[in-house]
Order: structure tokens, then sequence, then C-alpha cells
């Protein structure tokens, strides 16, 4: 299977704006994303942490005998993206140490030590990307990092329910006891009044951290950010979603439908466009 088949068989919510770039930078985004979903897969697979951590181990050093030592393997293309969009290889270790952490993490004590897993699995990956989408202000970087950590507080906001039957819980310990909602009541699907002030604290964090990425983007960097821009608009509408359907994540998921996320992507762009500003790559 190809990177461009791993990618769109994902379903992700990100292929709404992948479609927007270039070709050139849209096969390198192909390639990228599938390092990612594949490096993620390995902590989703069935069976013992000890045999998803030896494959893990195998994985980077594969990608290290690639990137370092210029041996010829399945990384190549990814090396070669790297390379030509100037991508820092302690970008792509760093989402291998953020999934380790799903190894040997069913839990976080405080927001600090969950901040650090969102940062690598999901703020890295938006840094690795501006690089692709290309960008004039460095400010873009804390764009990134904090719509990273925006994203994936929303996506744990969104599992919750789906974790828990994984055996995870990434809602920081310290804010469970805070808000007096036992571990044993996420897993046994159990609603209460404490669970949905909880899940509002959450929803609030990604708040802050949806505005801190908006105030880091500069105006003449906005259609340079377009991709970006589209995940954004998708996830935070998703966000209100969950909290107009107050939080009632534990069976299953909420999501927005397909057609809701084609509006949310055609309306992203003609906004964009409408600026007017300069851009690199759209």
């Amino acid at each position: 299977m190809n990177h461009q088949q791993i990618t769109l068989e994902s379903k992700s919510s990100f292929l709404y704006s992948f479609f927007f770039l270039p070709r050139e930078k849209r096969e390198a985004i192909y390639t990228l994303y599938a390092f990612c979903r594949q490096t993620d897969d390995i902590a989703d697979k069935h069976g013992p942490p000890e045999s998803k951590a030896q494959l893990l181990n195998r994985w980077e050093k594969e990608l290290k005998n690639c990137f370092t030592r210029k041996v010829s393997n399945y990384f190549d293309s990814l090396r070669q993206v790297a390379e030509h969009f100037t991508i820092p290889f302690e970008y792509f270790l760093e989402l291998i140490a953020g999934v380790r952490m799903d190894l040997h993490h069913r839990h976080y004590r405080s927001f600090d030590d969950l901040r650090l897993y969102c940062y690598r699995v999901a703020s890295v990956v938006g840094l690795m990307c501006i690089q692709i989408f290309g960008y004039r202000d460095p400010l873009i970087k804390q764009y990134a990092e904090n719509l990273g950590i925006a994203l994936q507080l929303t996506n744990i906001i969104r599992d919750v329910g789906t974790d828990a039957r994984m055996g995870r819980i990434y809602i920081p310990q310290q804010e469970l006891s805070r808000f007096k909602v036992p571990s044993a009541d996420i897993f046994d699907n159990k609603y209460s009044s404490d669970f949905h002030r909880l899940m509002q604290f959450q929803a609030e964090r990604a708040h802050h951290y949806y505005d801190l990425a908006e105030r880091c983007l500069p105006d003449n960097e906005r259609r340079n950010m377009l991709v970006s821009e589209i995940m954004k608009n998708i996830y935070y509408r998703l966000l209100l979603k969950i909290e107009e359907n107050r939080f009632g994540v534990l069976e299953a998921p909420i999501r927005l439908s397909t057609p809701n996320k084609f509006w949310i992507t055609l309306r992203t762009v003609s906004q964009i466009k409408l600026l007017g500003s300069p851009a690199n790559v759209i």
C-alpha cells in the first residue's frame, strides 16, 4: 500500500484540506501523514505492550539508519521529503517518543504531563507540516504548536469512552480528583454533574489553545496555512458539537457528518481567499 492509499484509507478529517495543496506538497504530506499514521498504529495494535515496544524500537532503528546513515530502506521517500522541505529529524524522533508514551502510560498525573504527550503526537506533526506548507513569519511555529495541542485535546474529549474501553484515560488524574470523578465512572460509562463539569473544564482548555493559535497567525500567513485552518475549523466545530450534546461521549464518539465537514472546508477556503493576502503555496 502506498502513502496516498494509507492516507486516503485513514478517512481522517485532514483529508478535506490536503486536496488544496499543489501536487508536490500534497504528495509530501501524504508521505508524512502515512509515517505518522503507521507509527501511531503500532501503539494501537492488539498484543502485549512489550511486543509493541519492540516493534516501535525496530521502527525507530530503521528510521535512524535511513536518515543518519543513509541506509536505503522503507523510509527513503520520507527522508527525501524531510531533506527537500528542511524538516528537522528530531521531530520524527519526538513523534515516536509520544507514541512510546502510549505504551507505558495508561493515565497522566497532571496537565503538564499530558501537554508533553500532546506536543509530541500532535504539535510536532504540525511543525513538520508547516515546513511543507511554507511560511515567512517564525511566529507560525507557535501557531503550529498551540493548534496541535488544541486538536489533540479535542480528540481526547471526543474519545473519552473509546479510550476507556482500551484501558486508557487521558484526562489528568489531578483533575479527576479535583472534580470528584472516579476513574471507575468513566470505565463504567457513568454520567454525573461532576463528569459534565470535568468535561467542560477540558473543553475550556481546548478553547484556550485554539485562541492561542489564532493569536499566533498573522494575516499575511493565513493563505499559507489554509490546510491548517481547514483542520482547525473542522475540529473547532466538532468541539462545539460535543458541548452542545453535553459531552455524551462515553458510549461512542460524537462526530461531524461528511457534508458538514465539506461545508466547513469550502467556507474556510472562501474566507481566506477573500483576504487577498500573498501566499507561498496556494
